[in-house]
């Protein structure tokens, strides 16, 4: 296999793997973002105790803190495939 056969299916690989993941991060900042819908409905539904209504607070931010984490990993995958600069992320 020539080098730019082999750069080629190298650079397809990666964009097959770049959009997988970029469709589960959609996929799991949805799941997030309904779970946040589902802190809102209790903590407005339902009279709290002041330590309950805490937790709630403090699981929202958290949910909040993540979302936004996971949207800036899921721009910048997108933004890599967009440019046609996909790369295989490798995890040690």
């Amino acid at each position: 296999m020539r080098q730019s056969q082999a750069e080629s299916r190298r650079q397809n690989v990666a964009k097959r793997s770049m959009t997988k993941e970029a469709r589960q991060l959609a996929n799991l900042i949805a799941g997030l973002r309904k779970s946040l819908d589902g802190i809102h409905k209790e903590r407005t539904s339902t009279k709290l105790s002041g330590a309950e209504m805490g937790m709630l607070d403090e699981r929202r931010n958290n949910l909040l803190l993540t979302i936004a984490a996971l949207d800036d990993r899921l721009s910048a995958v997108q933004g890599l495939i967009d440019l046609g600069r996909p790369h295989v992320i490798r995890v040690h």
